[in-house]
Formats: structure tokens, C-alpha cells, sequence
């Protein structure tokens, strides 16, 4: 049990004890990895059992191998799961519990990769609260393993939203030109597919959940970009994850199975990649040209 001590003791009032000597506040932001309970690093999951209080969210990414009693019953805690405002524009209870002991922030993936919460950490910091990050395994860098395209060789992301979400009814002029300067480079694009947890077509719904497929987005592209080829890699983390790669509008005709789904779109490929995508992801050779 973690105590202070007396007042009339001179120590730091900022810092807490154990009976074997002093611990400092600590917020630590845990990445929890791609898939399920178990997808968290062995670093992640000492620091999450041993945190005093425990949140996350999952209004960015999800754990589709897992939910939050899974994560619970796995890891002996007990986790307050909180809303985008509930991070990004009200945090207090957050602070409050890494100013009273260990507290532990969850999200899928890694937590300062695909996901910042760069503003939660610097309010921390700003509070003479000790923070710090412990990776996991993002879908980027998943993508290039399994695809078999060379990590170096991926541009700058972009993600892919719903029409409703942006107002209109194709491709955002953004996503065209992050993917068209990417490739003028030669590189690659990884198109993370929209999520919506909470709101809707209709605004403010708590128990809307909508996933982007990677034919839907496929779909769009082919109508709003061109029809050029790309790469479906979908439950990247999971057991049986699935890559395929053809023309867009041959994409769009098909369906991936259960979430999460993300595309890439290649740039330049080198012959090894050319054949990675052959043999990996069933690409047609004449589109490897």
C-alpha cells in the first residue's frame, strides 16, 4: 500500500512512499497493441498491473480481439474507459488520479504513434506529474510486415473518412494529395480506414459503433482518386490475419471479413516488393509491372 508520511516528516509533499522509499507521480501512457489482451508487451503489462488507477480510450482504435472485460479479468484491473471529451478537453480525473499515485492511460496500437496525446502528457507535465510511454505494435509498421513493402520506403498517412463525417459525398481533396505527393516520391501510403464510436450520421449516439471495410474505402477511392493498385490488410495482430492486393475496383468487390481493415496504396515498388506482393497478397503480375 502506498502511504505518505507524516506531515511533520521532511520530504517532499509532492512525493509518495512505499514502506521501502519514495515513488514520484507517474502517468504512463501504455500502447496495448493490435488485437487482443494478450498483444500488449510484457513491459506494458507490469506497468498496467501495478498502476494505482487505470483508464483508456478507444474512441480512436479498438482491440476487435478483446474488450474492456477481457482486458480486466486478463490483467487483474479495473479500467474507466473514457469518452473523446473526457480526454482531450476534460482530463481532470485522469491528473487527479497520477497526482495521488501510479496511473496507467490504455489505447490499441501505440499510444503516441498513430494516436498522440502529446496535450495529455504536457498537462501532466505542466502539474509536476512524471509521465512516460511504453510502446506497442502500431498497424504501420504491421502493414509493412505483412505486405512485404519496405518500412523506410511509406510516405506520410492519411486516414480515410466517412462522407458524412466530412460533409461531402467522395474523396477529400487532402487524402488525394497526401496520397499523390507520396507517390511523386515513389512512396508508399498507408490509408487508415475512418472509425466512429459514439457519433453517427446523426451526431451524438453512445452506442453507435461504424467501421470503415476496406471495399468500401476501396470503392471510394476508385471513384474519387483513380483505379490504381492498392493493398487490403485486415485484423493485422490477429491469428489469422488477411492481406490482398489488386486494383481498387477489384476490391470493391469483395469482402474482408471482421474489422479493422486498413489500405495501402504502393508507390514505387523494388523488385522484391514486386514479388512480395505477388506471393504475400496475390497481386496480379501485370499490375507490378
Amino acid at each position: 500500500m502506498r502511504i505518505r508520511r507524516p506531515r511533520d516528516c521532511r520530504v517532499d509533499p509532492d512525493v509518495f512512499y512505499f514502506s521501502g522509499g519514495p515513488i514520484e507521480r507517474m502517468l504512463t501512457f501504455i500502447g496495448l497493441g493490435l488485437y487482443d489482451e494478450r498483444s500488449i508487451t510484457v513491459e506494458g503489462r507490469e506497468a498496467l498491473r501495478a498502476a494505482d488507477a487505470v483508464f483508456a480510450e478507444f474512441y480512436t482504435s479498438r482491440l476487435i480481439g478483446a474488450d474492456v472485460t477481457d482486458l480486466e479479468r486478463h490483467h487483474d484491473v479495473r479500467i474507466e474507459v473514457r469518452p473523446r471529451e473526457g480526454v482531450e478537453r476534460d482530463p481532470e480525473a485522469i491528473l487527479s488520479a497520477a497526482e495521488a499515485g501510479d496511473a496507467a492511460f490504455l489505447t490499441a496500437g501505440d499510444t503516441m504513434i498513430s494516436t498522440t496525446h502529446t496535450d495529455l502528457r504536457m498537462r501532466a507535465e505542466d502539474r509536476g506529474i512524471e509521465t512516460r510511454v511504453i510502446h506497442g505494435v502500431t498497424a504501420q509498421t504491421a502493414a509493412a510486415g505483412l505486405t512485404g513493402l519496405q518500412n523506410y520506403r511509406f510516405g506520410k498517412a492519411v486516414t480515410l473518412p466517412f462522407p458524412y463525417a466530412h460533409g461531402g459525398d467522395d474523396v477529400p481533396a487532402s487524402v488525394v494529395e497526401t496520397i499523390d505527393a507520396n507517390r511523386e516520391r515513389g512512396l508508399h501510403t498507408v490509408v487508415y480506414l475512418d472509425i466512429k464510436v459514439g457519433t453517427g450520421p446523426k451526431g451524438l449516439d453512445p452506442d453507435h459503433e461504424e467501421y470503415m471495410t476496406a471495399d468500401y474505402a476501396a470503392e471510394l477511392l476508385a471513384a474519387g482518386w483513380e483505379d490504381a493498385l492498392a493493398v487490403v490488410v485486415a485484423r493485422a495482430g490477429s491469428p489469422e490475419p488477411l492481406v490482398a492486393a489488386d486494383r481498387l475496383s477489384a476490391l470493391a468487390t469483395r469482402s474482408f471479413g471482421d474489422p479493422l481493415h486498413l489500405l495501402v496504396i504502393p508507390g514505387e515498388l523494388h523488385h522484391i516488393e514486386a514479388d512480395a506482393l505477388a506471393g504475400l497478397a496475390g497481386a496480379p503480375e501485370e499490375l507490378l509491372a
